[in-house]
C-alpha cells in the first residue's frame, strides 16, 4: 500500500470513528473495516465526476449496509462531491446532509435510498436492468456502465437479496459487481448464532460468478485486481467474498460485535489513531490530501464528456432516447389512450391492460410485468420482447414469484432513470412489497405499482386472498399517490396521472368487470375526487371508490324513486383530493348535507371527509364474490338503509 492509500485509508477510519461520536450515534465497525475497498472502488475503479453527479453513463454505487453511511459521506467529502467537513460534523443531526442512512435526493452523490437490509441489492438488479435495456437499445456509445455495491451479512440474510439475486443470475446481468464483507458479526454477535449457509454456493447456484478472496481486506491491489475481474465477466452478475475484521484498526473492540454500533470512543478514538499515526484530533483531514482527493473526483470530467460527446452525436432515435431519459413520453404521447363507451362491462385490470399496451408505444421507458401473475393483473406487454440473457432490450419482464424483489428492482430502475418501471401482482400480495413500497415513496421514485383483485369481490379464493385492509395500509404511506378507479376511463384517466407526475403511484383494480360509467369520460381523476351526478336539491353525498361507485350510482336511483335526491361522488384518490385547493373540495365534498362514503374496505380514514361509511371491518370468506359482497352489505338494499338512517328517515 503506497502512501496515499493508506493515508486516505486512515483519513476515512478516523472520521468514520469520530462522526458517530460526536453524534453519540451510528455505526462505526463496518465503515472501518471497508474503507480500503470503497477507497479503491472511488479512486482506482469507478468512472464518475464528482463535478457532475448527475452524468448518466456515470457507475452507480450502492451501499446496501446503508448503516455504514460514514464510509460513503467520507468518500463523497474527500471526492469532492459538495458535502463539507461540516456536513461530517453534522453527522444524524436535524437538517443535516448526512442523515443516518443513506438517501437518494437529500445528499448529492447517493444513488438509492438504503437502510433496510437487502433492498440496495435488489435496487442494484434493478438499476442493471435499465442499463442493459438502454445499451441493448441505443448502444455501448450512448450507455455502458457498471453497477458496484457493498453488502454484509444483514442483507444476505433478507429473502429480498434471495429473491433479487436469484433473477439476477438469471438474467444473466453481467454489469453487477457485489461486494460481500464476510466480516461474520452482527448485532446479537458472531453470526454461527443463526447463520450457516453457503452464501458462495448459494450465489453459484443462482448462476453467479464468484470469487472468494479471503482475507485481503488491506491489500489495494488485490482488491482492485479482484474488482477488475469481477468486471471482465460480462454474462454473469459477480459477487466478491471478502473477509475483514469488522472495527480494525481500533485497539479494543475490533473483531467485536460492538464493533457494529457505536462503541469506540474516546481513549480508544485516540489509541487507534496513533496505532494509524494519524494526529490525535477530531475530523482531522489533511489539505494536501483533500486536494489530491478532489483531483480523483474530477478525473472522470474526460469520459465524461467523451460520453456527452457521443450522446449529442447519436444518429438514432433521438426523441425517443430524450424521452427515456427524461422518464416521460414523446410528444402527444396521451393521445392514445384508449375510451370506452358508457355501459360497457370492463374489469379495471383490464382497461390498465389496454392503456399500458397504447402507452408503451409513446412512453419508451415504460417496461415491466408482474410476479407470475403478468395476465392476471394487466401487466402484460405485447411485442416488445422479452428481457432475458438472449434479449436484454425486452420491456416484458417476468419477475416470477419474487414480490417483494420486483418491488425494490423497480425502485432500482426508476432511480437509475431511463425505464418507468410497472409491476403487478394480487393486492392482498402487497404486504410481501411493503418495504420497497415504503422507500419508493421516501425516494419519490417513479415506481408504478399496479395491484389488482382489489376487494372481498375475489371470492371464492377466501379470506387469504381478500384484501380489505390494504388500501388504508397503502394510503397510510406519505408520498404514495394512491388511485382506485371507478370504471375503465377512469383507470385509463389514472395511468395518464402516473406517467405525467413525480414520485410512486399505486393503481388498485378490479378482478371482476365493472360498468363504463356515465361521466367517467370527462370526469377529473388529475383531482383526486369529482361529482359524477350532481343534483341541486341533494339531501345527501354517496361517495364511493372503485367498483362502489356504481353501488353508489344505482342506491342513487332507489332513493331518487323514494323521493330523496342524492348526488355522487366518485373518489378515487385521497392523495390527489388533499392536493387540491379548498374551493374546489368545498365543491365537491358540500358542507351542510350528510355523506355517506362505500368502500369494500375497512372504515380507517373516511370520517376525515365523511359523516359515516359503509365499509368491511373483518375478514371476508370463501363464496363466489357477489355473493361475499352482499352478505357483507354491499348491495343496493344496504346502501340505501344507511343512507336513510344517517338522514333521520
Amino acid at each position: 500500500m503506497d502512501d496515499f492509500d493508506a493515508r486516505a485509508i486512515n483519513t476515512i477510519r478516523g472520521l468514520a470513528m469520530d462522526a458517530p461520536h460526536a453524534a453519540r450515534s451510528g455505526h462505526q465497525g463496518t465503515a472501518m473495516s471497508l474503507a480500503p475497498l470503497a477507497h479503491v472502488l472511488f479512486s482506482r475503479v469507478m468512472r464518475y465526476d464528482a463535478t457532475r453527479p448527475n452524468w448518466f453513463d456515470r457507475d452507480r454505487f450502492v451501499l446496501s449496509c446503508g448503516h455504514a453511511s460514514i464510509l460513503q459521506y467520507a468518500l463523497l467529502h474527500l471526492a469532492g462531491f459538495g458535502l463539507t467537513l461540516d456536513d461530517l460534523k453534522n453527522f444524524r443531526q436535524w437538517g443535516s446532509a448526512t442523515p443516518g442512512h443513506p438517501e437518494v435526493g437529500h445528499t448529492v452523490g447517493v444513488e438509492v435510498t438504503t437502510g433496510p437490509l437487502g433492498q440496495g441489492v435488489a435496487n442494484m438488479v434493478g438499476m442493471a436492468i435499465a442499463e442493459a435495456q438502454l445499451r441493448t437499445r441505443y448502444g455501448a456509445d450512448v450507455v455502458d456502465h457498471h453497477v458496484f455495491g457493498l453488502c454484509g451479512d444483514g442483507d444476505l440474510a433478507e429473502g429480498v437479496s434471495h429473491e433479487a439475486a436469484s433473477l439476477a443470475g438469471h438474467l444473466g446481468l453481467g454489469k453487477i459487481v457485489l461486494c460481500y464483507d464476510d466480516n461474520r458479526i452482527t448485532i446479537d454477535g458472531d453470526t454461527d448464532l443463526a447463520l450457516s449457509d453457503d452464501a458462495a454456493g448459494r450465489f453459484r447456484s443462482y448462476g453467479w460468478h464468484v470469487e472468494e478472496v479471503g482475507a485481503i481486506g488491506e491489500d489495494c491491489d488485490a482488491l482492485e485486481a479482484a474488482v477488475r475481474r469481477a468486471m471482465a465477466v460480462a454474462d454473469k452478475p459477480s459477487l466478491i467474498v471478502l473477509q475483514t475484521v469488522i472495527g480494525y484498526p481500533a485497539t479494543e473492540h475490533a473483531g467485536t460485535s460492538h464493533a457494529h454500533g457505536y462503541a469506540i470512543v474516546d481513549d480508544e478514538i485516540a489509541a487507534t489513531k496513533r496505532r494509524m499515526g494519524m494526529p490525535d484530533a477530531p475530523f482531522s483531514v489533511d489539505d494536501e490530501l483533500l486536494q489530491a482527493y478532489n483531483a480523483i473526483g474530477r478525473r472522470g470530467r474526460d469520459a465524461r464528456q467523451a460520453s456527452e460527446a457521443r450522446l449529442a452525436g447519436f444518429e438514432g432515435d433521438r426523441v425517443g432516447l430524450r424521452a427515456q431519459l427524461n422518464n416521460t413520453g414523446l410528444p402527444g404521447w396521451d393521445e392514445v389512450l384508449p375510451t370506452f363507451d358508457t355501459g360497457a362491462s370492463v374489469a379495471t385490470r383490464k382497461a390498465s391492460n389496454a392503456a399500458l399496451q397504447a402507452l408503451v408505444e409513446t412512453v419508451p421507458g415504460l417496461t415491466g410485468g408482474g410476479a407470475d401473475l403478468t395476465g392476471n393483473t394487466g401487466t402484460v406487454i405485447k411485442d416488445h420482447g422479452v428481457f432475458s440473457a438472449a434479449d436484454p432490450g425486452g420491456r416484458q419482464i417476468y419477475f416470477g414469484v419474487r414480490e417483494h424483489a420486483m418491488g425494490a428492482i423497480a425502485n432500482g430502475m426508476a432511480l437509475h432513470g431511463g425505464a418507468i418501471p410497472v409491476v403487478g401482482t394480487f393486492l392482498v400480495f402487497a404486504d410481501y412489497m411493503r418495504g420497497a413500497v415504503r422507500l419508493a415513496a421516501l425516494s419519490q421514485a417513479k415506481t408504478i405499482f399496479v395491484w389488482s383483485h382489489d376487494s372481498v369481490g375475489v371470492g371464492e379464493d377466501g379470506p387469504t386472498h381478500q384484501p380489505v385492509e390494504h388500501v388504508a395500509s397503502l394510503r397510510a404511506i406519505p408520498g404514495l399517490r394512491v388511485i382506485r378507479p371507478a370504471d375503465a376511463n377512469e383507470t385509463v384517466a389514472a395511468w395518464k396521472v402516473a406517467v405525467d407526475s413525480s414520485g410512486p403511484t399505486a393503481l388498485i383494480l378490479s378482478r371482476q368487470d365493472l360498468p363504463v360509467l356515465e361521466g367517467t369520460a370527462h370526469g377529473d381523476v388529475s383531482a383526486g375526487a369529482y361529482v359524477i351526478r350532481e343534483l341541486d336539491d341533494a339531501a345527501i353525498s354517496l361517495v364511493g371508490t372503485g367498483s362502489e361507485v356504481s353501488l353508489c350510482i344505482e342506491a342513487a336511483d332507489v332513493l331518487r324513486d323514494e323521493g330523496i335526491a342524492a348526488r355522487v361522488v366518485s373518489f378515487p384518490s385521497w392523495e390527489l383530493f388533499d392536493n387540491a385547493d379548498s374551493a374546489y373540495q368545498a365543491s365537491v365534498m358540500v358542507h351542510g348535507i350528510p355523506s355517506l362514503a362505500v368502500e369494500a374496505g375497512i372504515s380507517q380514514g373516511w370520517h376525515r371527509w365523511v359523516d359515516d361509511v359503509v365499509s368491511i371491518d373483518r375478514f371476508g370468506a370463501s363464496a363466489p364474490g357477489s355473493t361475499v359482497m352482499r352478505e357483507l352489505g354491499f348491495d343496493v338494499d344496504n346502501v340505501v338503509a344507511r343512507a336513510k338512517v344517517l338522514l333521520g328517515v
